[in-house]
């Protein structure tokens, strides 16, 4: 009987120990997660899957924008590229330069 309580008591003690580190919000996970969170981002976004896949994208809105003859057109795939660009880094060395270039002009344009 006493193994019994004492099992008990070592599970009671163990759920409330819990709930004071975490406590009813989460708090920890509050503090932690986000942080967690941005390092995976930072990690995806170096991967080169992300990259290949960026320089892809704005290499295709690029050929898009030459090929499209109506200026109201180009004007908006003009944001969007801008847009898609900003968060990316056009310094890295497998950005082709005419793309960086590319980009630039935009930005001048705008």
């Amino acid at each position: 009987m006493k193994i019994v309580g004492a099992v008990l008591l070592i599970l009671v003690l163990m759920f409330g120990l819990t709930w004071v580190v975490e406590g009813n919000d989460f708090f920890l996970y509050k503090y932690f997660g986000p942080r967690r969170e941005q390092v995976r981002r930072q990690v995806f976004e170096q991967t080169r899957s992300f990259n290949q896949g960026m320089i892809q994208e704005l290499e295709n809105m690029q050929r898009d924008y030459i090929k499209t003859p109506d200026k109201d057109a180009k004007a908006a795939l003009a944001s969007i590229i801008l847009h898609r660009a900003s968060g990316y880094n056009l310094d890295d060395p497998d950005v082709p330069e005419s793309l960086r270039t590319f980009i630039a002009k935009l930005k001048e344009s705008q």
